[in-house]
């Protein structure tokens, strides 16, 4: 199993600067490599491929003296990055590679080897850079793939280093009615379970947004540019920072759960690039973050042994009775709970459409991806 793991760095000031000079190096690759692949494609009408790009590198190092100091591997890996972006974008057909600008703090650059861990030490050893203080949290056994060292929005520097354990995907359990749990998501109720429990939406965003006002207010009025420009830029930074992390966290530890416990996990698939063109809910929407919470459980799923169950978008899940399939046409958004006309059992609308969700998932006519 490849299983990324991912640790904060403490550079001292001048690792920082082999830091920076690695981000700004892997850039400049970058961007030169997507230049010279647009134009191909402009006059030729042919893609140049990344071991055509790296086969310029040397020439490109001549030119530039300064690409010599960085680790030729990393800005290997700048094309290589390209390559996936493209790749990407022709299978989704959305997201076409933009050229990167050093004035974007998240930057990162790759090292696919030639790196070693010392957990009693806590450090890591990068080529051309040497060892860098890491808080190496968790251990871990395995081969060194490739680690990839980062600098968020707040200014913090962390290494995500993949590792491959040698271990194979469990294959995924048998399951039935008995151990499968449908989840209907909800901007009230984050997660609603086919069992009737219900999680809480934290709205981790709407309860910072006071402060994050505040913040936003000061950073508007400071001189751009100035030391108080980029103070007050990186405060704000690290209160949105806490805003991820906070709905990470929970995120993480609700999907760890709800893995735990079911074998199968029936989901609806959501279209969230569509909900948000609804303005009135788009933030609380955001704010909710549901592909990253499907994302987590699909993860997940996959490592544990246990299956993920995907219905369609269009299912009525919401509008039939669960108990004894009712269609209530007259269904909307602000009905939070109904009686069925048919057979007058009471519903709470998000339960019932947990359940409908896995009896649809079930039923394998209507699944759309396991």
């Amino acid at each position: 199993m490849l299983i990324a793991y991912k640790f904060r760095m403490y550079p001292n000031k001048s690792q920082i600067e082999k830091f920076e000079q690695h981000f700004g190096a892997c850039r400049f690759v970058y961007n030169f490599a997507l230049e010279i692949k647009i134009k191909s494609y402009e006059t030729d009408g042919k893609s140049v491929s990344r071991f055509v790009l790296n086969k310029m590198l040397p020439e490109l190092k001549q030119e530039n003296e300064w690409l010599k100091e960085v680790n030729s591997q990393s800005l290997q890996g700048a094309t290589l990055h390209l390559d996936n972006a493209f790749t990407k974008f022709f299978r989704e057909k959305k997201g076409f590679p933009k050229f990167k600008s050093r004035k974007n703090p998240v930057q990162s650059f790759s090292v696919p080897q030639a790196y070693s861990v010392d957990f009693d030490r806590n450090c890591v050893k990068l080529p051309k850079i040497g060892y860098v203080k890491t808080i190496l949290h968790r251990r871990f056994n395995g081969n060194l793939k490739t680690a990839t060292v980062s600098r968020n929005n707040a200014g913090k520097y962390f290494i995500s280093i993949l590792v491959d354990d040698e271990l194979e995907y469990p294959l995924p359990g048998s399951f039935d009615a008995s151990n499968t749990i449908g989840l209907d998501v909800g901007i009230k109720d984050f997660v609603v379970t086919s069992e009737g429990n219900k999680y809480d939406n934290p709205k981790f965003l709407k309860n910072s947004e006071k402060r994050l006002k505040t913040l936003q207010r000061r950073f508007s009025r400071k001189k751009k540019g100035s030391s108080n420009f980029k103070k007050a830029k990186l405060q704000l930074a690290k209160q949105h920072e806490k805003v991820s992390n906070q709905r990470n966290d929970f995120q993480h530890k609700i999907s760890f759960q709800i893995i735990s416990e079911n074998q199968a996990i029936a989901v609806e698939t959501l279209k969230v690039e569509n909900l948000l063109k609804n303005h009135k809910l788009a933030k609380s929407i955001s704010d909710a973050g549901w592909s990253a919470f499907f994302e987590k459980l699909k993860y997940k799923a996959e490592r544990y042994g246990k299956t993920i169950l995907q219905i369609g978008q269009f299912e009525p899940s919401t509008k039939i009775c669960s108990n004894c399939g009712y269609y209530n046409s007259e269904m909307t958004l602000s009905i939070r709970d109904w009686v069925c006309p048919d057979c007058e059992m009471h519903h709470d609308r998000d339960i019932n459409a947990a359940i409908n969700i896995k009896k649809f998932a079930l039923d394998r006519q209507n699944l759309i991806g396991i």
